[in-house]
């Protein structure tokens, strides 16, 4: 009985550490898959897509306005950051 015994106290911190490990795995997967539920039903956040690496794309921002103005920050009238 009493090797029983040893046999426990022996195995006792060794389980609740793996059930401690277990429980960390299990929120890290939760957070995990909370951020990615969110990240997938968001709507981005610009409803502009910017493609600098065409002419064409360029142009079309400077008939179209300022990319600062569609950030929501202050411009003057010619699209330029206005600084107080």
């Amino acid at each position: 009985m009493d090797n029983i015994s040893a046999l426990l106290q022996e195995a006792k911190p060794l389980y609740f550490q793996r059930k401690h490990r277990r429980n960390q795995l299990k929120a890290l997967l939760g957070v995990v898959v909370c951020s990615l539920g969110l990240s997938w039903f968001m709507p981005d956040s610009s409803p502009y897509i910017y493609n600098l690496d065409n002419l064409d794309s360029q142009i079309n921002l400077l008939a179209d306005g300022s990319i600062i103005e569609d950030m929501g920050l202050p411009t003057d009238e010619f699209g330029l950051l206005r600084v107080a």
